[in-house]
């Protein structure tokens, strides 16, 4: 998914007074070698205020890539009663010859849910309107004409009571004379509720939703871009998130919502979409297929118009959550469980680190006793999967004032990340008394002391900011110009980097965690991330996993890839999460729903990622480097 270099690609022009205000929620179509955009126009204000301020027309502008728009003017504008105070938001459809252009009719001031209704512009050269009519004598919204007939019937899917909730998005089938469609739609209304999509495709009755683009025609259904506002209903409007979502609907049944997504694949990111006349808005209202790309057309913030171009797979891929993984999971997961007879580790075993020594991969896992005191275990496998060998005791334990239980309840050494630095181990855990916030820690051992199974790890140090809540840290494991690029969570909720010379001499009161990488709000990594394994080396830049957490408090696992010699830069980051929970190991436990990696090890092209599932088990998945990387660039 990637927003056009040229965004915004239509800007508000001061001196058209009948577009000065707002240009935005577009709908472009194509006629020979022309790409047309119809667009909303809101004018300069009415120094009298007996408008009410603004109003809306639509416009037409012209372009050859369907990027640069020339030659704007006014096309659409208000003259019927039923339109006086504003034609909005065009869906323009070509069909049989015919360009039908569905728009949103304003006709009382200030405006009432019973004064917001659809009209219809017809035109066949796209110069000048031929026929305008009313097609909804109820509240209603964002029409849009199928660019086929369904059943040898024109067919249209719209938004009714979008003013009037709850909305809901249903399927309206017409005669082929537009004069008569307000009386037919009259009469479809009376019996709504066998017209709406099903199931519903609001997860949440806080949510609302709005058709976006008109249908586009795929093989297996049709493709419905749509508006999907979470948490609209809020009694806080800073908890709305404006995001943009598809839906998939039977050919023949476009009532029938065959797959839809579970979170945006778009909300307000950069400035253009979080500033405006209404901040924080993407609202998408149409979209072109060539071949297998597929261009979106969507408003920003109530102001502009802008474009986002994605392969159709890629939409497709994120719907019914799962469908996207290419972690193929160990068929005897988990592979390590809880032993009831060390109490050390009889509650839960989880979040393992990992790294491979002399053929064979040692797993450093998190374990926890009865009395919730964290310490970390150790089990070994030679083939990634099967575990060859475990300890009865652990490796290592809570020995530091910053790490000892100081009140009943969790505490310990938790959810460490390991990295070979020439001949020594470094160990990045996260240290917790349970009275101060939790800090990062670090310590080392000899990989020779390791091997032999003599734990002389060395005195740990915090390498965290005061008085702060860190941890999910570890390094890029080698120096890059003469320093190490140190990963962690300083605050808790978005990924941060430092640049440190040596940690021995580190400073912590100097340590900034400049931000690294955030929560995209409204998505599946939306309320906070932070890092999963240690980065690894690829051809392409650093490969780091990530977890991300949904507003629902679901764990799941992401990628994005660093600059090789700028780790600063990120250079592209994954739209879908790669592992998210689904067996039974993941979705119950001590916590429900997480999947949370702190290890993976790369053996002949294969990556092996070592996690913990629902914080009770450690469990593997593996996948092919190069698809994974596919995800990301």
């Amino acid at each position: 998914m990637r927003r056009n270099s040229r965004n915004p690609i239509l800007y508000p022009v001061r001196e058209h007074s009948w577009e000065a205000y707002a240009v935005f929620n577009p709908s472009v179509v194509k006629k020979g070698r022309y790409y047309y955009m119809i667009y909303r126009a809101v004018s300069s204000s009415d120094l009298l205020k007996r408008q009410g301020s603004s109003y809306s027309s639509i416009g037409i502008a012209k372009s050859r890539d369907g990027v640069h728009f020339y030659e704007r003017r006014r096309f659409i504008v208000p003259e019927k009663d039923w339109e006086l105070f504003g034609c909005e938001d065009p869906r323009a459809t070509y069909l049989e010859g015919r360009f039908y252009i569905f728009y949103t009719a304003i006709s009382t001031l200030p405006p009432t849910a019973e004064g917001i209704r659809v009209g219809v512009a017809i035109t066949r050269d796209l110069k000048q309107i031929e026929e305008k009519y009313l097609v909804t004598s109820f509240n209603a919204k964002a029409m849009a004409l199928f660019p086929k007939r369904i059943n040898k019937k024109l067919t249209t899917v719209l938004t009714v009571h979008t003013d009037k909730p709850p909305a809901y998005i249903a399927v309206a089938q017409l005669s082929d004379n537009p004069s008569n469609w307000v009386y037919e739609m009259d009469e479809w209304y009376r019996e709504l509720t066998d017209h709406i999509l099903t199931p519903d495709p609001r997860r949440s009755q806080l949510d609302h939703i709005e058709v976006g683009a008109p249908p586009i025609k795929l093989d297996d259904g049709w493709l419905l871009i749509y508006s999907y506002i979470q948490n609209y209903f809020s009694p806080k409007i800073e908890d709305r998130v404006f995001g943009v979502e598809a839906l998939l609907l039977d050919l023949d049944d476009p009532r029938k919502v065959i797959r839809k997504t579970s979170y945006p694949f778009i909300v307000p990111e950069e400035l253009y979409e979080k500033y405006g006349n209404v901040p924080n808005v993407v609202f998408p209202t149409s979209a072109i297929l060539r071949k297998n790309t597929i261009r979106i057309y969507y408003g920003a913030a109530d102001t502009t118009c802008c474009l986002l171009t994605s392969k159709v797979n890629e939409i497709t891929k994120i719907m019914d959550g799962g469908a996207n993984e290419i972690f193929e999971r160990c068929p005897w997961n988990p592979i390590i469980t809880p032993d009831p007879e060390h109490d050390w580790e009889s509650l839960c075993t989880f979040n393992p680190a990992a790294i491979e020594l002399e053929g064979r991969i040692y797993i450093l896992y998190r374990a926890l006793s009865s009395d919730k005191t964290s310490s970390i275990g150790l089990a070994i496998s030679r083939d990634g999967f099967n575990i060859d060998e475990r300890l009865d005791k652990p490796v290592y334990v809570p020995r530091e004032k910053f790490e000892m239980k100081l009140t009943p309840g969790h505490s310990g050494c938790e959810d460490p990340r390991v990295i070979r630095l020439d001949d020594k181990l470094y160990m990045f855990y996260t240290a917790y008394n349970n009275v101060h916030p939790p800090k990062v820690a670090l310590t080392w051992i000899y990989v020779d002391d390791f091997l032999e199974m003599d734990w002389r790890w060395a005195t740990p140090r915090i390498i965290s900011p005061p008085d702060t809540d860190d941890k999910n840290a570890c390094i890029i494991p080698e120096k890059i110009n003469d320093a190490y690029f140190f990963i962690h969570r300083a605050g808790g909720i978005h990924m941060g980097y430092d640049y440190i010379r040596d940690f021995e001499s580190i400073n912590i009161n100097e340590l900034l965690s400049i931000t690294l990488l955030s929560p995209r709000v409204g998505m599946w990594d939306g309320k906070k991330v932070g890092l999963a394994a240690p980065p690894i080396k690829t051809e392409m830049g650093w490969l780091v996993f990530y977890h991300g957490v949904s507003h629902d408090n679901v764990y799941r696992v992401g990628a994005f890839l660093l600059d090789l010699e700028t780790p600063e830069k990120i250079i592209g980051r994954a739209l879908n999460p790669l592992l998210e929970p689904v067996e039974y190991y993941e979705k119950e436990g001590y916590v429900k729903n997480v999947v949370f990696p702190c290890g993976a090890v790369v053996r002949n092209g294969m990556v092996y990622l070592y996690y913990g599932g629902a914080d009770t088990y450690v469990c593997v998945a593996r996948a092919e480097l190069k698809e994974i990387l596919s995800r990301i660039i």
